[in-house]
């Protein structure tokens, strides 16, 4: 049997046992939870910059998107609030729509 050992969606159980595959899960704790999105959030950015067409992308992007859901209670957030500081953000130094691409910055 394949051993994996990382975070997987909520509802891979049903799927494996509808397939009737064998596996072995737990729940992981906070930190440890918090710990396994910060891994998934690296092999989803991974598969998001080795996409090649817009819907590969688009689904990476939903992974990374459903990893950040994640990530708010256990920092006790809201999406609302991040939304929030992502607004704020913006509006003090922009956002990256305009692709600008800085090469060097002097003392002049």
């Amino acid at each position: 049997m394949p051993i994996y050992n990382k975070l997987v969606r909520d509802l891979i159980p049903q799927v494996i046992e509808k397939s009737e595959g064998k596996f072995t899960t737990r729940i992981l704790d906070k930190s440890e939870h918090l710990t396994e999105i910060k891994n998934k959030l690296h092999e989803e950015v991974k598969e998001f910059q080795e996409s090649e067409n817009r819907l590969d992308a688009l689904e990476e992007l939903a992974d990374i998107l459903e990893l950040i859901h994640a990530a708010l209670p256990i920092h006790e957030a809201t999406y609302d609030e991040l939304e929030k500081i992502r607004i704020a953000k913006k509006e003090k130094r922009g956002g990256f729509e305009e692709g600008i691409f800085l090469i060097e910055v002097g003392d002049e």
